[in-house]
Formats: C-alpha cells, structure tokens, sequence
C-alpha cells in the first residue's frame, strides 16, 4: 500500500484507492487497481472502452459498488452506506463527478444561477448564496448574462462550466472528470482544459481525468495509469510514460492516434496480436 504523502513533493494524498475488483457476469471490470493521488495532483486513467477506467472511476464516486478494495479520502476509508441526511452530504461533496455530457445531468427548466443556488442551499444552508454564485460563475469564466439562462440557451462549452461550477460549489476535495471534453470541439477542449488548469492552481483541489484521449492526458495530468482489461498494465509521469512507453498496450495506444503515413490496418493487426 502507498504511503499517505506523495515522496517527491511532500504531499498529501488526497484520495487512495487500494486493491478495487469489481465483477460483472464472470468478467473482471476492475482487477486490483491501486492507485493514489496527492493534494492538488492530476492523475489520468486511460485505456479504450472496456477497459475499466469508468467503472474504476464509478467505485470512487460511489456511483458503484467495488466487490474488494478500499477507497480512502484524505486517509479515511469512504464508508459504503452512511446513517442520516448529513452524513450522506458529508459523504457527497468529498469527491464530485463531471460527466461527458453536462446537458443529461442539468434540469433544462432551471436557469444556471438556480442550480448553483440550490446545490449551495442543500449543502451549506446558512451561507450567503449570491455572493457565492458570482464567484462560481467567475471562477468558471461565466458572465451575468450565463447566470439567467437555461441549459437549453447555452453552447456546449457553456454547459460543461456550469457543471464543473456546480462541482465545485460543495468544495469537494477531488474532481472527477469522465471524458468531460471528448464531446467538445478542439478549440472548446483546450478553453475548458485551460480553465481547470487553471482551478487546481487556485484551489489545490485534486483532479482523477478518466478519458481515452492521450492529448488530454499529456496536456492536464502529473501521471499517468493505462489500463486493459481491468487492470493497470502501465503507471508512471505522463511525460515518462508517453515518451518511452513499456507495455505493448501503451505503445499501441499511442500508435493509434492519426498522422501522417498512419495505417489504421496495421493497428488493427498490433490489436488483435496483443
């Protein structure tokens, strides 16, 4: 198991996950992944669909359910069921997810400064909420105009800050992002990236990026994990690991990505060969 600080910067881990299975049908989604991630660190999972990056990302969240394993925040185990509406919370604004698609989890009748209103009056009632809208609202580059408007009203990109905004307004201690650009235009993509590069230098907050996209991962994350299978196949510095890669895997995924004189037959062959 990792030590609780991160060795090359002294910090602490913010979330640790430790031995995680889960099974469906006989099939291992996730075999023993184990993985910790320091304060204010970016840390990607990568792999193609199937792999198990979501389902990893899900156990952490709490949207599912692992069969073995632990997850810990800041040190303490993640309980599986917590008693009472303010242990459940509690529980909730640790760790927030941003999905790849902001526009299935915002209520389409609600203006965007409501749904920051009402996710701040469920978490922290007796706080002012204006002033605290107007800071999310600027904090995710979002102007006055945005604040009336419907998710209806607003572009894709727009959408997808109101969701990290809305993230961020329970101040969790890290954010998961499942594939929140893969649905942007490329332009958009690196506005949002900037963005949240920006948010985790402001507020230290821990980033776990769950793509299959090796731009993202080399642009937004301190290291990285490639996963197949199920299980991690490949770990290290995003820079190491995609400059001079180790496994097969790895090396196949990056061979993937088009360029000039890229021969989709070829990758297939590699696929099917590994």
């Amino acid at each position: 198991m990792p030590d609780r600080t991160d060795p090359a910067a002294d910090r602490p881990y913010v979330l640790e996950a430790r031995g995680l299975r889960r099974t469906f049908d006989a099939v291992h989604a996730v075999d023993d992944v184990t993985f910790a991630l320091p304060e204010g660190g970016s840390l990607g999972i990568v792999g193609e669909s199937g792999s198990g990056k979501t389902t990893t990302a899900r156990i952490v969240v709490g949207l599912e359910r692992a069969d073995a394993g632990e997850v810990l925040v800041r040190g303490r185990p993640r309980a599986v069921r917590t008693r009472g509406r303010a242990a459940r919370l509690a529980r909730a604004r640790e760790v927030q997810m941003v999905f790849q698609d902001p526009y299935l989890s915002l209520d389409p009748r609600t203006a965007v400064e409501e749904t920051l209103r009402e996710t701040l009056a469920l978490h922290f009632p007796g706080r002012d909420r204006t002033a605290r809208v107007r800071e999310l609202l600027d904090q995710v580059g979002l102007g006055t105009r945005a604040a009336t408007a419907r998710p209806g009203e607003l572009s894709g990109g727009q959408r997808q800050r109101v969701a990290v905004a809305r993230a961020l307004a329970v101040e969790p201690a890290v954010l998961v992002l499942d594939e929140a650009v893969a649905a942007l235009d490329v332009s958009v993509q690196a506005q949002i990236l900037n963005l949240l590069a920006d948010i985790r230098e402001q507020t230290g907050i821990g980033y776990l990026f769950i793509t299959h996209d090796l731009g993202v991962v080399r642009c937004v994350t301190d290291e990285i994990l490639v996963m197949r299978h199920g299980s991690i196949v490949e770990r290290g510095a995003t820079d190491q690991v995609l400059a001079a890669p180790r496994h097969p895997y790895t090396r196949l995924l990056l061979d993937s990505v088009p360029r000039p004189g890229w021969d989709p037959y070829a990758i297939a062959e590699a696929r099917r060969a590994l």
